[in-house]
């Protein structure tokens, strides 16, 4: 199964705030021995969010959505979800009830009485209108949940309430995915080659081991290494968990062994 991140607010596109979530998503990701497939940022388009949403619930892929789900009029992924399934939009049982708690909770805390009909606790329970049929993800922070459709999962877009839900379904819905989490790369730093001459190289290397990547960084002004390629294997399909380590190393034995006839010079080797 793929892993994608949708990334979305004008916000973030504008610079006005920097994105706090593809890296914790990688983290979070490969503390479970899973990596990310693909990544998007999205602007407040509800036409734009649509189309992508569409793409994504088609797909099959495990994805996660971040941000647009509150009920400003710069918020429109849950209309964009709704219009992308073909599905009408209702308010969720459940996260109507999470809702007026968290509303009952700020009235206790402010000594106010909280009123169900208030126009500010109707606003507040659109935070709760999803697609029909929609399943709803915890947010321990202050109760309003995130929701999702299929394996599509829709959070906030602010990083204190998204990681903890974005956990949650990893864990909760998504525990079958995990793997062991062991050497997933190992590379080295080759001085006097050319990626176009080692390219055969690497293409033999991915042949000979089915689910190992062979990947080459090239860098022209590296502070250490000058003119350099980290050339490197890691684990990117199906490869038996007990057969992880020994197929990494076998792989890297290889790509080694060719750089060495090539009689290129290797500067160092890393392992991650």
């Amino acid at each position: 199964m793929n892993i994608g991140l949708i990334i979305i607010g004008d916000e973030i596109l504008s610079g006005k705030r920097q994105d706090k979530h593809l890296a914790k998503v990688i983290e979070l990701l490969g503390a479970r021995g899973l990596s990310l497939s693909w990544a998007k940022y999205l602007g407040d388009d509800r036409d734009q969010l649509t189309r992508e949403l569409r793409t994504a619930f088609e797909t099959g892929d495990l994805v996660f959505s971040c941000g647009g789900i509150g009920a400003t009029p710069d918020d429109h992924t849950r209309q964009s979800a709704a219009a992308a399934l073909a599905r009408p939009l209702a308010l969720h049982p459940e996260a109507a009830e999470l809702i007026w708690q968290r509303v009952q909770q700020m009235a206790s805390e402010q000594g106010t009485t909280p009123e169900r009909e208030h126009p500010d606790t109707r606003r507040r329970m659109e935070m709760g209108v999803f697609p029909e049929g929609a399943a709803i993800i915890p947010n321990p922070y202050n109760k309003i949940p995130g929701f999702s459709v299929g394996t599509v999962y829709f959070v906030p877009g602010f990083p204190v309430m998204a990681h903890p839900m974005i956990e949650w379904v990893l864990d909760q819905r998504h525990a079958a995915l995990h793997r062991q989490v062991g050497t997933r790369e190992r590379s080295l730093i080759v001085q006097g080659a050319m990626e176009a001459s080692l390219t055969p190289l690497m293409e033999r290397v991915e042949t000979e081991f089915p689910g190992i990547k062979v990947f080459s960084l090239p860098s022209v002004d590296h502070p250490q290494w000058g003119r350099h390629i980290e050339l490197g294997v890691k684990a990117a399909g199906e490869i038996p968990a007990d057969m992880l380590e020994s197929t990494l190393e076998s792989a890297y034995g290889a790509l080694r062994d060719g750089v060495v006839q090539f009689g290129a010079v290797i500067s160092t080797e890393m392992v991650r």
